[in-house]
């Protein structure tokens, strides 16, 4: 695994001497030597083994969870750096009128006759869910409107076909596509949290081959940054957040957002990918969320 250099501060609170017990990056007593080391990986086998064959690994393998991005740009591509700089920043412009009903129920399909029902989002909340966190300084895209059509979509159980608003953009022929389905809610872990704070937040990108994953983890400001290693088994991928490089002395108490790749021996294929600290399910939250940077 190999971190990379993008990182945002979460939070700033008062200077504390040394680092508190359970702020996401202090670590452990004894920093990153054999005993911390064996204890993630003992937590890891634990996690990996409770979720064998269990009640949740059954409601994972039957859901619907979306891991790429909801959002797709109009197939005939963005016409210049400033449209595409307004589309990595979900700056958009509302310029005409949603359609007003709410859709209900709508299916996802995936190959070999699978299917599910999940509620579909409204076109005014979709629209709010794509803008979101976004704004820039430059020209918006301006949405005109939007009607339901369908995507296609990478999910936890391979690509399918889900409910979509297409939005209209000002000066386009080809919509903006929005995924619309609710996602089904993650199941509860079979295994309680462990003590401390979370160092593993949640997933932005798989690679094409599915060998690598990207994830945002969490770490301190009197360290060398955060690192994350992988326990592979047959139905889950185990991912463990620590620190390396913890300093002595004080400390301010923050939480600072850093992109780790971490390389795996296989693909993920429909293998869950778990937090090792809660035990859960990590959610995608792509590059670019409410409240990201």
């Amino acid at each position: 695994m190999r971190p990379a250099g993008r990182t945002r501060v979460r939070a700033v609170a008062a200077l504390v001497a040394g680092c508190l017990a359970g702020v996401a990056g202090c670590g452990t007593p004894d920093g990153d030597g054999s005993g911390a080391r064996e204890a993630r990986a003992d937590r890891a086998r634990k996690v990996a083994a409770a979720w064998e064959g269990s009640a949740a690994a059954e409601a994972w393998r039957t859901g619907y969870h979306p891991v790429e991005a909801a959002v797709r740009p109009p197939r005939s591509a963005l016409r210049d750096a400033a449209d595409e700089r307004a589309y990595e920043e979900r700056h958009f412009a509302m310029g005409g009128k949603l359609p007003a009903q709410q859709p209900g129920d709508g299916t996802v399909r995936w190959g070999e006759g699978d299917s599910l029902k999940r509620p579909v989002q409204g076109a005014a909340e979709s629209y709010r869910a794509l803008v979101a966190g976004g704004g820039g300084e430059g020209a918006p895209l301006t949405v005109t409107g939007a009607e339901r059509g369908e995507m296609r979509l990478a999910t936890s159980r391979g690509p399918a076909t889900v409910p979509a608003w297409l939005f209209r953009l000002e000066g386009y022929d080809a919509p903006l596509s929005w995924a619309a389905v609710t996602p089904s809610p993650l199941p509860r872990s079979p295994i309680a949290r462990s003590g401390g704070a979370p160092q593993v937040d949640r997933i932005v990108a798989t690679s094409r081959d599915g060998r690598a994953v990207t994830v945002i983890a969490l770490h301190g400001a009197c360290d060398d940054g955060a690192v994350v290693e992988a326990l592979e088994s047959r139905g889950s991928v185990v991912l463990s957040g620590s620190v390396r490089g913890q300093e002595p002395g004080n400390c301010t108490k923050q939480a600072i957002e850093q992109r780790v790749t971490v390389k795996l021996e296989r693909p993920v294929g429909e293998r869950v990918l778990l937090d090792a600290h809660t035990g859960q399910p990590l959610p995608y939250a792509g590059p670019r969320e409410p409240g990201a940077g």
